[in-house]
C-alpha cells in the first residue's frame, strides 16, 4: 500500500478537519496519483470532501466504527479484517491511503511508498501525520525541485521503507 498526505515542517497535516492549505499544484498531483487507483480513508475524511461524496473515479473504501455508516458510491468497511477482504479483489492494484491521521497511524505499518508534500511552514494543526525523518524504517528515495505557491515553499518527497 501507499500513501499520500501533505504536511508542514512540524507533520501538521489539518485543523478542524480540514487541510491546513491547498495547493493547485499539490491537488493536481493527488489527482494524478489516485485517479483510477484505490483509496482507503477515514469516515471523517469523507465527510471533509465537498457534498462528503466519494472521489469521482476511484475505489472509495471508507473505514469507520460507525456500524450503521452508509455511503452511495463508496464500501464501507469496520474493521482491519474487513479491510483486507475489502481489498482483496484489488491485491494487484495500487491502494492509496488517504487520510486522516488515525487512519494513517492504523494503516502505516501496511504501507510501503509514501508520498508526502512537505511544506515549509508551521501552520496551526490540530492533527499531525508520524515523522518519517525520524523514523529508522523510512528513507526518502526522490525528491521534487522547491517550488513556491504564494509565499510557501514546499516540494514532493517519495518515502520508502527500508527492506530488511
Amino acid at each position: 500500500m501507499n500513501l499520500i498526505v501533505a504536511a508542514d515542517k512540524n507533520w501538521g497535516i489539518g485543523k478542524d478537519n480540514k487541510l491546513l492549505v491547498s495547493i493547485p499544484s499539490d491537488m493536481k498531483f493527488f489527482r494524478n496519483q489516485t485517479t483510477g487507483k484505490v483509496v482507503v480513508m477515514g469516515r471523517k475524511t469523507l465527510e471533509s470532501f465537498p457534498n462528503q461524496m466519494p472521489l469521482k473515479n476511484r475505489t472509495n473504501i471508507i473505514l469507520t466504527r460507525n456500524p450503521g455508516y452508509s455511503v452511495k458510491g463508496g464500501t464501507v468497511v469496520h474493521s482491519l479484517e474487513e479491510l483486507a477482504e475489502a481489498l482483496k479483489p484489488y491485491e494487484e492494484e495500487e491502494i492509496y491511503v488517504i487520510g486522516g491521521d488515525s487512519i494513517y497511524k492504523l494503516l502505516l505499518p501496511y504501507c510501503s511508498t509514501a508520498h508526502v508534500t512537505r511544506i515549509d511552514f508551521a501552520f496551526e494543526a490540530d492533527t499531525f501525520f508520524p515523522n518519517l525523518d525520524e523514523d529508522e524504517e523510512w528513507e526518502i528515495t526522490g525528491k521534487s525541485e522547491e517550488q513556491t505557491y504564494f509565499d510557501l515553499e514546499y516540494e514532493f518527497v517519495k518515502y520508502e521503507r527500508k527492506k530488511a
